[in-house]
């Protein structure tokens, strides 16, 4: 299976509003990938699309070759982390561990028992009990222990604190080594999904602005400094991402696999936050404020 997940003109209609909108995708199998826009942008109606507790208004979704949730098989395939890392405050540990075994039949016990023994998480202690981060790497055992093909985080960390959200990621970078699991991260903070992701999608107000390979993505795309100059005059094969001006300079996000010929230009490496920021933003305007002020 080379393709985790498929999608052709997906939409998804919340009364008169779309949450997702003519959204076309090959996200790769045996990849980490990074899902991430601003809030509203669709990631979470993307996801819960995929696990099948959403339904299609428009277009269609395959998920492994298969509909989402269409039956016990293809649910078995799919480990699913919410938003808010769920799990049952009244539940103790053991207990989450119990009603994985009961409810997943590829479910692997040995797997989740010495998870709990490594995160030195106290199988009596209820789940009100632990802290964010502990809740976090339970309910990430709950779904490596059901041994999917498919594993997707719908913005996990996202109430973590920091050392808590790198023990998260390191531990999930673990399992995907030892299980080979696909992954599909969602996460509004570019650090994470560059620490561990390799491919990337980037959604913005419910469409999909990016989804490429995150070698090639840092590798096409160039910060151009030079001076004030109209953009229409540039070569063709160089993509407008973000331009800003003074009166006598100008600096250009853009997008090509040609060399940059022009010696005018002083030609530099964005990171990728950079390029995140330029196409959450759509626009060529010299503010950079209201960008940064999307993710954080």
């Amino acid at each position: 299976m080379s393709t985790a997940i498929r999608t052709e003109g997906l939409g998804k209609k919340y009364r008169r509003r779309w949450a997702l909108t003519d959204c076309t995708l090959d996200v790769p199998a045996g990849r980490v990938v990074g899902l991430v826009g601003p809030n509203g942008a669709g990631k979470s109606t993307l996801l819960n699309l995929a696990v099948g507790m959403l339904a299609p208004t428009d277009g269609s979704i395959e998920v492994l070759g298969g509909r989402p949730a269409q039956d016990a098989a293809q649910l078995a395939k799919v480990g699913f982390v919410a938003q808010d890392t769920p799990t049952y405050a009244g539940l103790s540990v053991a207990d989450h561990l119990r009603m994985g075994a009961r409810l997943n039949p590829g479910w692997d016990d040995t797997i989740a028992r010495e998870r709990i023994e490594h995160l030195g998480l106290d199988p009596k202690m209820k789940a009100g009990r632990l802290s964010g981060g502990q809740r976090a790497q339970l309910a990430l055992t709950l779904g490596i222990a059901k041994r999917p093909e498919l594993l997707i985080l719908d913005e996990p960390v996202a109430s973590l604190d920091p050392l808590a959200r790198r023990e998260f990621l390191q531990d999930l970078m673990g399992a995907v080594a030892e299980h080979g699991l696909s992954v599909v991260l969602s996460s509004h903070l570019v650090s994470d999904v560059e620490r561990v992701c390799d491919y990337l999608i980037v959604l913005v107000d419910s469409r999909v602005r990016i989804a490429d390979d995150m070698e090639a993505l840092l590798a096409s795309h160039h910060r151009l400094t030079g001076p004030r100059r109209d953009t229409s005059t540039l070569p063709a094969d160089q993509q407008v991402i973000s331009a800003s001006h003074t009166d006598r300079q100008t600096t250009l996000l853009v997008r090509t696999d040609q060399p940059i010929l022009d010696p005018s230009w002083t030609v530099s490496q964005p990171s990728l936050e950079d390029i995140v920021l330029a196409y959450l933003r759509g626009s060529t305007t010299s503010d950079t404020r209201p960008a940064l002020e999307v993710l954080r």
